[in-house]
């Protein structure tokens, strides 16, 4: 067991072993933050930024190391890849990868009988993680080159893929 921060230093539960520190930034509505210290199982320090979420964790393993807060995803410089990202109408949509994102992801899933699509980039860290058992996704697939996640149009919102990969990350 370790001891990990969370509002205060506490013991984590039996099996949790590593510590987690992380911070997701949201460009919907008002860019709100959300930063989060919890104890983890299987933790794996990374970033995904699909363009509506953008989230950064770090992960460690001895007491007390999860105690700084993870820096804003947004002040890390971009590292001259690039990948596309969906919005409501498409996946023709651009975006530049910052510090760690060295990989393009997609995630696909159906929610209400409609196909929904997720892209963007993330760290091969986070990549390697990453399995199909996050709830109402259905495939996640990442690749190397610059725009390598294909821009294949879609016309309805995505999301909830990108709660449901925000909720994998902040709990894993």
């Amino acid at each position: 067991m370790a001891n990990c921060a969370d509002q205060k230093v506490k013991t984590c539960p039996s099996g949790f072993s590593q510590c987690m520190s992380s911070v997701s930034v949201s460009s919907v509505g008002d860019n709100s933050m959300m930063k989060g210290k919890s104890c983890a199982v299987d933790c794996h320090s990374g970033s995904i930024n699909t363009g509506y979420i953008n989230t950064l964790s770090v992960c460690c393993d001895t007491d007390g190391c999860n105690v700084q807060d993870v820096p804003d995803p947004r002040s890390i410089a971009s590292n001259g890849k690039t990948c596309y990202s969906c919005d409501e109408q498409s996946c023709l949509n651009i975006m530049s990868c910052s510090g760690p994102e060295d990989r393009c992801i997609t995630a696909t899933g159906t929610s209400k009988d409609k196909l929904r699509v997720a892209k963007g980039c993330a760290s091969k860290s986070i990549c390697d993680a990453t399995t199909t058992t996050v709830s109402k996704v259905e495939g996640i697939s990442c690749c190397e080159g610059n725009l390598c996640n294909g821009a294949q149009s879609v016309t309805q919102s995505f999301l909830f893929l990108c709660c449901s990969l925000l909720s994998y990350f902040m709990m894993h």
